[in-house]
């Protein structure tokens, strides 16, 4: 790897790690760069996800204000996502790219599709539960939103691009909960999903420890950044960028 490929990795990094905090999909910032200085797709998806664990713990860090009072919600969601990540990474070594290739984008399209409706199908929602005096919910999305985790979680292991976006989808219809809350929550099952798949892909998977350093530094610092911006921002702006990142990656998947 070259310098000016060192250094657009690493820039690569810190925009990954910002995006990520922020919303999601930071993989599509810095996998095409990886592919472009010769890695092979799976090799670079590899190094791309050990490289993004350090931004997933920063960015965590910077919202750990937000995180108060769900430690049990972080569990709960946590347990079923680490086993989905695991899935995903086992996927990622044993089946062909090309199976996901179709099904990600309507992912998600499905995905910035419940962003975009979250605030009128939660209110309507809860409106019926209060007419009807009905239990409001389990306060951690009950087995709806436990498969929901798994599942979105299998997929962030296997490639991870717009994971985040299907997280706070899923959160921020089923859960009476700020959206700022919901993203610091998404940030740390983002690092436990990709924690989780690159001790798989520590063992069993080739990797460029190059790129995965570059990506690991770069995504710290990016990691901090995308916190104290993304805390600042208000709910209807956060879901602003979150449909347009959403709407990139959709482009960007079917394009390639």
């Amino acid at each position: 790897m070259s310098v000016w490929e060192s250094l657009a990795v690493f820039a690569a990094g810190i925009g990954a790690g910002t995006i990520n905090t922020i919303v999601g999909s930071g993989t599509l910032i810095t996998f095409p760069v990886l592919l472009a200085t010769g890695l092979p797709p799976v090799t670079a998806n590899v190094s791309n996800t050990l490289g993004l664990v350090p931004g997933s713990i920063s960015g965590a860090i910077g919202y750990r204000k937000e995180l108060q009072g769900q430690r049990a919600r972080i569990i709960r969601l946590g347990a079923v996502s680490l086993v989905g990540g695991l899935a995903g990474a086992v996927l990622l070594l044993t089946l062909p790219s090309g199976s996901f290739d179709t099904i990600v984008p309507v992912l998600i399209g499905l995905a910035l599709l419940l962003v975009v409706l979250q605030p009128r199908l939660a209110a309507a929602l809860r409106r019926r539960q209060d007419a009807a005096g009905a239990d409001p919910g389990h306060p951690d999305g009950g087995p709806v939103l436990l498969s929901g985790m798994l599942l979105s979680s299998a997929y962030g292991g296997y490639f991870g691009a717009a994971q985040g976006v299907l997280y706070v989808g899923l959160m921020g219809l089923l859960l009476r909960e700020d959206l700022q809350r919901i993203n610091a929550v998404k940030n740390v099952i983002a690092a436990m999903v990709n924690g989780i798949a690159a001790v798989v892909f520590l063992f069993v998977a080739t990797f460029d420890w190059t790129a995965v350093l570059l990506i690991a530094v770069g995504s710290a610092i990016g990691g901090q950044i995308g916190a104290k911006v993304g805390r600042r921002l208000s709910p209807t702006v956060l879901r602003g960028v979150i449909v347009a990142v959403g709407v990139i990656a959709i482009l960007q998947l079917l394009l390639r």
